[in-house]
């Protein structure tokens, strides 16, 4: 129900209650209206109560509503069904009552079996609530809790009998043995309230809501039971008959019960006073109500000439109950004493059987008690450990730590102190412990230290290892990256609030050139053992001001601190690359001759750790640009760069998501016939309406891997035109290049060929191109992955050839179906006879091997003609034909071959 349904349904019920309360003020005849209505309203309200909570009962047990109710051990459908149980029986009593009232007239001074069901409705009420606030666990807590509430009980109606019921006692004279029964209902509801209203405090919070509105309601039909038992013996009801509109009210409360707390979270945990006194709801309660009772029966004794029979017997019940409670007090006393000595023999136990270190000292650090073996675990004769205070035993230095355990005797504190100390043993080591102490309180004995401890060395040496793993390198025995970076903080922290002069902070990185040839023939461990080899040559050429570091891979770092001149640094830094290039390295029996990129980088007055490691890491990779045993000073220019590039990954990334790439292709003719036989797939970005050839992107494709997804872009859309060519039956071929990492990728073969299948492109039609170097693969994984496409069908060309490291045996290796000619071959042909002759071989070696020769490049007549004369059969560039759209190798060929464009 929402909260608007909610707040009318409860308008609708105030405005109800109002208007039957109205009713007492109606005349009706010799009464007023609500009096003559008799029961008739309440027992129907009753009667719609106990449906609306069984069929709130049915709906939480199927939806899980109260399921935070549950955990902490409340019942909430069974709730709901006992409450509606009570209400029904209260709706059969006030039916039973409204028709003997009708038709027999009944004397009110006498229990009928209307009054029997309602009476039922009470224990059921009692089950009912107890599902929201179970009862106290134990059966001893159960018991105490019985004897308080009937304490209560018996004070509270002490209470109300002095105010209420004792004036209409000495009025009824003769008549006072009917009192019994008309005082039947207002006792049965003070027990009640009196056994439930302490279970309200200790109630779980999930379910308080609900059991504050139950009570509620039963405590309105309480003071309903009140106003009736004074009708009963007074005769004319009672301002007006307002018993019954007050019943009303009580049983609209309890029907609209589950209504009200649908969806609503229960009552956030709150302490009622002082340190959680709410435990002790029932002890509280009875104690209160007997003061009251006291007071009220005191005033009453001042007052009145007689005190009335019932009285002495309420008073004697509870003298009763209450000793009751003091036998319990005693048995519990008797009980806690058996714990105290359970205490002890468990504590004596625990101290003989525990690996820990167990004392109990006086003030002045004398021994009073140890554990069995606490000497001997430290080396020391009982003696020994007895004749001094053990504050003799801790370390001088840790000595001030230990005032907090002398504020233990004066604060009283029930916290224990917990204190990390170092102790010496019989030998003269010092061992470190870890020790509680707290204060030791016994009847009758001062007040003394009970102080566990533990030995803790050896997982203190394990931390202090795991400490120097964390920051140290396991291979040269170096800092870490960790600790330089730390290092480099520290240093440029301190020099930004030193008020002295200091000299430069400077961070030197080196890089092994050809260190990963090393570990990919030699292995790891060999490759390791070079590392630490170079490590203690680099440590041998540095001084106290400089900080030597293994930063990862094959990469040191030096962080130079108070260097009066910047050339120093850069001398170190050429000194170090002499020393790792002067004599070659031991690796296997083999000499390894190895040489260092290195970059160099100072700190400025704005400069923070992170900066300047990442300055030297851009100086060292600059060097690296330029070739092996390079050193660079960085420049903010360098830094520009590595930006630049790093945006211009991103926006390439961009690019391809946008579809701002699209592909040239440029014709490879047949130098005899002029005929074109093929196309180069060439790929072009369209930058903001701007043209940018792939030499500007390439690079940066190839470093961020973009590489791999842009190919296989390249390699789709190219295959998709030339199929559609192909249709139209025109035999031209295509070519693709491929970069390295496009062929080394994992799913690279697939990929071809589901590209060829979905496309229909025949695979002999397609030629991939690659660059030598893929040849050169150190783990043979490239030439794998080409031999793989080669049996797909696939044509494979060697690009730029003449130009790489290939040699005839790598030919071998891989069988290829073409050789592109470099470009700058043919550009002097015939100006150098070296490379005319050599083009003129290349040219030949590829008939003898039966490969086709294509020459790129072609831009002026007398090269055409020259290679036409070595026999070279296929040729392109910008003198055959330029690189152009899809629509203009259309025209061409189409011109070409006639076909029906």
């Amino acid at each position: 129900m929402g909260t608007r349904a909610r707040r009318l349904w409860l308008f609708g019920l105030g405005a109800l209650f109002l208007l039957y309360l109205l009713g007492t003020l109606i005349p009706a005849g010799e009464s007023t209206l609500a009096a003559s209505l008799g029961q008739w309203p309440t027992a129907v309200a009753a009667g719609v109560a106990g449906t609306s909570l069984l069929l709130a009962s049915r709906r939480w047990a199927r939806t899980g509503a109260d399921r935070a109710a549950h955990v902490d051990g409340a019942d909430g459908p069974a709730a709901l069904r006992f409450l509606g149980l009570a209400s029904l029986a209260w709706c059969l009593g006030g039916l039973t009552h409204a028709v003997t009232r009708t038709f027999s007239g009944a004397s009110v001074l006498s229990l009928t079996l209307g009054d029997l069901f309602a009476l039922a409705a009470l224990p059921l009420f009692v089950i009912g609530f107890t599902r929201f606030a179970p009862w106290p666990g134990g059966l001893r807590t159960a018991v105490r809790h019985i004897t308080d509430s009937y304490v209560c009980a018996a004070a509270v109606f002490a209470v109300v009998w002095i105010l209420l019921f004792s004036p209409l006692y000495e009025e009824l004279g003769e008549g006072a043995g009917f009192l019994g029964f008309a005082l039947v209902y207002p006792v049965a509801d003070i027990v009640v309230l009196c056994l439930l209203i302490p279970l309200v405090f200790m109630s779980p919070h999930s379910t308080r809501r609900a059991v504050l509105v139950a009570i509620g309601a039963l405590i309105v039909i309480a003071a309903s039971d009140m106003v009736g038992a004074v009708t009963r013996l007074t005769g004319p009801p009672v301002a007006g008959g307002i018993e019954q509109p007050v019943r009303f009210l009580g049983f609209a409360l309890l029907g609209a019960l589950p209504w009200l707390l649908e969806h609503r979270p229960g009552a956030a945990p709150r302490r009622i006073t002082g340190r959680g006194l709410y435990r002790f709801a029932p002890e509280i309660a009875a104690v209160a109500s007997v003061f009251v009772a006291t007071v009220v029966l005191t005033a009453a004794a001042l007052r009145l000439p007689g005190v009335a029979p019932v009285l002495p017997l309420a008073a004697g019940t509870a003298v009763l109950v209450l000793l009751l409670r003091v036998v319990g007090m005693l048995e519990e006393t008797s009980t806690l004493a058996r714990m105290v000595r359970n205490r002890e023999g468990h504590f004596n136990e625990l101290a003989r059987n525990s690996g820990d270190v167990i004392l109990v000292l006086d003030r002045d650090g004398g021994v009073f008690y140890m554990s069995p073996g606490t000497a001997e675990a430290f080396g020391y004769r009982l003696d020994d450990v007895l004749a001094a205070p053990v504050s003799t035993l801790i370390h001088p230095e840790d000595l001030s730590r230990t005032k907090a355990v002398t504020d233990l005797f004066t604060e009283r504190s029930s916290q224990g102190v917990h204190l990390r100390l170092r102790v010496r043993a019989a030998d003269g080591t010092w061992r470190h412990t870890s020790s509680t102490v707290s204060l030791y309180e016994q009847p009758g004995e001062p007040d003394r230290l009970l102080v566990t401890t533990s030995d803790i060395s050896a997982q203190v040496a394990l931390q202090d290892e795991v400490e120097h793993l964390t920051f140290h390198d396991g291979v040269t025995g170096l800092p870490n990256r960790a600790y330089l970076e730390e290092r480099a903080s520290d240093v440029l922290a301190h020099r930004a609030i030193s008020d002295e002069p200091s000299g430069d902070v400077a961070v030197i990185f080196l890089d092994l050139d050809g260190f990963t040839a090393v570990n990919d023939s030699a292995g790891h461990v060999r490759g390791d053992h070079m590392l630490g080899q170079a490590a203690r040559r680099l440590r041998g050429e540095l001084g106290a001001n400089a900080t030597l570091a293994r930063w990862g891979g094959d990469e040191f770092a030096v962080l130079v601190e108070n260097v009066p001149k910047a050339q120093r640094v850069v001398d170190l830094a050429e000194r170090l690359g002499r020393v790792i290039a002067s004599e070659p390295f031991q690796v296997a029996d083999r000499d390894i001759v190895l040489t260092a990129s290195i970059g160099v980088a100072f700190a400025d007055a704005a400069t923070d750790s992170g900066e300047l490691l990442r300055n030297a890491d851009v100086a060292m990779t600059r060097a690296k640009e330029r070739g092996a045993g390079h050193v660079e000073v960085y420049a903010a220019h360098m830094h520009d760069m590595v930006v630049s590039r790093l945006e211009l990954q991103i926006r390439l990334r961009e690019a391809l998501a946008g579809g701002e790439f699209y592909l040239e292709y440029q014709p490879v003719v047949d130098l005899g016939t002029s005929q074109v036989t093929a196309v180069e797939a060439l790929v072009r970005w369209d930058r903001d309406g701007e043209e940018v050839g792939p030499g500007a992107f390439l690079g940066a494709a190839e470093e961020s891997g973009l590489i791999v997804p842009l190919g296989e872009w390249i390699l789709r859309e190219a295959c998709e035109k030339v199929a559609v060519w192909r249709l139209s039956d025109w035999d031209i071929g295509l070519s693709v290049n491929l970069s390295v990492k496009q062929v080394l990728s994992p799913r690279f073969v697939r990929t071809v060929e589901g590209v060829l299948a979905e496309t229909g492109l025949p695979a002999e039609v397609l030629t991939l191109e690659v660059d030598e170097e893929v040849l050169l693969d150190d783990q043979g994984d490239a030439v794998a992955r080409l031999g793989e496409l080669r049996e797909l069908g696939v044509r494979l060309a060697i690009d730029d050839y003449g130009m790489g490291y290939a040699s005839l045996a790598h030919l071998r290796e891989l069988s290829v179906d073409a050789i592109k000619i470099d470009p700058s071959f043919i550009a002097d042909l015939g100006r150098d006879d070296t490379v005319t002759l050599l083009t003129h071989t290349i040219i030949q070696l590829g008939r003898d091997l039966g490969v086709q020769v294509v020459a790129e490049g072609i831009e002026r007549p007398e090269q055409l003609e020259q290679l036409r004369v070595m026999g070279c059969d296929h040729g392109q560039g910008f003198l055959v034909a330029r690189p152009m759209p899809a629509s203009g190798v259309e025209s061409l060929v189409g011109g070409e071959a006639g076909a029906n464009l």
